[in-house]
């Protein structure tokens, strides 16, 4: 299946909710930001340089861009920084952390910003591509987690379910950032700048050729 059709019946399944002014700003924000020059705000350097690696491997150019083409990237960053919790931030600092220790263990590098393409696929591929058992029983032990931080209780969270977190975390993030964007939400996604008519019960093949609605 072409990712462009993927992305059309792709709906609101990712549950990612934000106050819409705050998400306008951040993508607008990012607009005006060149990758190759971007200096993240809440990653180090050499964690931008995982990500923005990551988000391509996520979404590569095909019939439409990759993920970095429309600064998802930079999106995820900026998100991070500006909307989510401190409890969220640490985590997400930790689980990155724990999947570039991986990476640098089997590539053999020293440091984070060496890290390619090929060095971090490897690593995406096995912290995602898990049985659905092996699945509930890491999301399992990331709720035991958050809920044991959540209660000021010391608690750790093995490496293997750590890296699951943020590959998991960052595929979602990816998702819903790249069809937040301006190309995708105009350009691949069923796109109405002044609401019409209300169809609740239309078939959505005939009303948007199948697409999901930009939102």
């Amino acid at each position: 299946m072409e990712r462009r059709i993927a992305l059309k019946n792709m709906g609101l399944a990712l549950g990612f909710t934000v106050a819409t002014p705050t998400l306008i700003s951040i993508v607008q924000s990012c607009k005006s930001e060149k990758v190759l020059e971007w200096t993240p705000d809440f990653f180090t350097p050499e964690e931008g340089s995982v990500l923005t690696h990551l988000v391509d491997i996520i979404l590569p150019k095909t019939d439409t861009p990759s993920a970095t083409e429309v600064q998802v990237n930079i999106f995820i960053d900026r998100f991070i920084d500006q909307v989510i919790p401190k409890e969220q931030q640490d985590f997400a600092k930790m689980t990155i952390g724990k999947f570039i220790e991986k990476a640098l263990k089997d590539s053999g590098k020293e440091n984070a910003g060496e890290l390619g393409p090929e060095d971090l696929e490897p690593v995406l591929a096995s912290s995602l591509k898990i049985t659905k058992e092996q699945e509930e029983v890491q999301q399992k032990a990331i709720e035991e987690f958050m809920m044991a931080m959540g209660e000021g209780k010391s608690a750790e969270l093995n490496d293997e379910a750590a890296r699951f977190a943020f590959a998991n975390s960052l595929r979602e993030m990816t998702i819903w950032g790249y069809k937040t964007t301006e190309y995708i939400g105009e350009e691949v996604l069923a796109y109405l700048p002044v609401p019409g008519e209300y169809i609740g019960c239309g078939d959505v093949n005939e009303l948007t050729g199948g697409k999901a609605w930009s939102l």
